[in-house]
């Protein structure tokens, strides 16, 4: 007998439909299963067998074969377990059919139970692409599912709940819509910095049109407390943003029964031996890396001079496109990657190159061997350089709080929210993304703008790219202005942000 089930598969960060096909015939007992399955599929022969029999349903001794088409589709991970098992039962009679509208994901342990599986909000939008009905899942991934508003999701504990509902011994109840409570996790603040408001105003910059930053400064001067902050004043995300992050955090199985939603934009800070692989993503069976991880977040790189050449030019291409290809042999997958990229270093090997009290030791040459770890080209890709100076002993003896997160986030937001009028309500674009045509109609120059623009590009030796970037920061300069005109004052400050000097820019 011959038996269909719908379940899914994963490519990338997308689902695709999967269909498990069981036949049973005659001859000596045996069980294949067909259509490219990796290592971990192929093992679901003996999970399935002692599954069912612990479970107290009748598997059968025949020669069983079970295609999972599409056969050229490469099959990966463990949540094919059910809809294979399920295909066996069903052809062989002992359990009812399911609707096919129906679909079925899990990992099935030797008990019988259903454990939680990666990747389930991905499949769970694909279903609903599909025009599939009704959804079973482990009762772990229950909520996971629900996010994608579309089938009716049903949590399965173990098999024998599952046969008893199929079987119309039991009624299965579907899962309620998970919906997201209020945060109360407290992030950290910037009313805990003292001074360095010309950073804070940098930083203000940035996250009010997603705008690349570089920190340059001596030890202790608050780089990476300043950068770490940062989150606290970013626009909230939509939900379509969270659910495009949670698909990313989904595949890498970092979703949680309780919070199945990534709501907080993500904070990403790898540590300098970071492999290629870890950065951009990869592997045998490809998955995202932290560039991927850090969408619609921040990607915070400290000691910036101390990753690797190679890996740091990596990010290059997606910097500019908003997504990385990785390409194997079998195929290639994309991943977005609209991310802030955050970086902090010191001015030399020592960290104390042109301080005043004149402790740095370092030779020229040895400054600019330094700071010629990171390549120009990706430099040019960095909006706003800031010189983060040595704290004042005035300023850590004041008893004073500066300005909060909440009051900066609301500058932020009022600028964001221009832009969002300005692009349409239907796109989350925002200035640092602005194409050829975008800034052709919105970043138009005054006489006295165009001469200031002429002056720095010839006193700086800007690039086309450079040029370009900083018209958009003085955009967003302009947008938490409240101007809808550029003024030769908004090019001034984004002119700053590209005027420190790093030898090799």
């Amino acid at each position: 007998m011959i038996c269909s089930i719908r379940t899914l598969g994963i490519t990338g960060i997308r689902g695709t439909g999967v269909t498990a096909e069981c036949y049973i015939s005659n001859g000596l007992p045996g069980f294949d299963i067909v259509g490219l399955p990796d290592a971990a599929v192929k093992e679901a022969r003996e999970r399935v067998r002692a599954a069912a029999k612990n479970s107290g349903l009748s598997f059968p001794s025949s020669r069983i074969t079970v295609n999972l088409a599409p056969a050229n589709l490469k099959k990966a991970g463990t949540h094919y377990d059910l809809p294979i098992l399920l295909s066996i039962l069903c052809a062989a009679g002992s359990v009812r059919r399911p609707r096919s509208t129906s679909a079925f994901l899990g990992e099935v342990s030797l008990d019988g139970q259903l454990r939680p599986i990666p990747g389930v909000l991905p499949m769970a939008l694909a279903a609903k692409k599909e025009g599939i009905k009704a959804l079973f899942v482990p009762a772990e991934n229950a909520a996971e599912a629900t996010l994608a508003r579309g089938p009716e999701v049903y949590g399965i504990r173990n098999l024998t709940e599952l046969a008893a509902g199929l079987n119309g011994e039991t009624v299965l109840t579907p899962e309620p819509l998970w919906e997201p409570k209020q945060s109360e996790i407290v992030g950290l603040d910037f009313k805990d910095v003292l001074g360095q408001e010309n950073v804070k105003r940098a930083l203000e910059v940035a996250a009010a049109g997603s705008h690349n930053v570089l920190l340059i400064g001596p030890p202790g001067s608050g780089k990476s407390m300043l950068s770490k902050r940062l989150p606290s004043i970013l626009p909230d995300m939509t939900w379509d943003e969270a659910l495009e992050v949670s698909q990313i955090y989904s595949v890498m199985g970092m979703l949680t029964a309780k919070e199945p939603l990534v709501s907080r934009r993500p904070f990403r800070s790898p540590h300098h031996t970071i492999s290629n692989a870890g950065l951009a993503g990869g592997g045998t069976n490809p998955k995202p890396g932290e560039i991927s991880m850090a969408h619609k977040g921040v990607l915070f790189l400290d000691e910036l001079p101390e990753f690797r050449k190679d890996t740091l030019d990596m990010m290059r291409q997606p910097l500019e496109d908003g997504s990385v290809t990785i390409s194997r042999v079998a195929g290639a997958v994309s991943y977005p990657a609209e991310f802030m990229l955050v970086c902090a270093m010191n001015p030399c090997k020592c960290g104390w190159y042109g301080d005043p009290s004149g402790r740095c030791n370092c030779s020229e040459m040895a400054v600019q061997n330094y700071r010629g770890r990171i390549s120009g080209p990706l430099l040019d890709r960095i909006d706003i350089v800031v010189e983060v100076p040595a704290v004042h002993f005035e300023d850590l003896r004041t008893r004073a709080e500066a300005e909060p997160s909440n009051a900066i986030k609301k500058r932020v937001d009022a600028a964001r929210q221009r832009q969002h009028d300005r692009f349409g309500a239907d796109t989350t674009m925002c200035n640092a993304r602005m194409g050829p045509d975008e800034m052709r109609s919105f970043c138009k120059l005054d006489e006295a703008g165009e001469t200031l623009m002429k002056q720095a590009f010839d006193a700086l030796g800007l690039t086309a790219r450079s040029y370009d970037r900083i018209l958009k920061v003085a955009r967003t300069v302009a947008d938490l202005d409240g101007s809808e005109e550029i003024k030769p004052q908004h090019i001034a400050e984004a002119i700053q942000y590209r005027a420190v000097n790093l030898g090799n820019r």
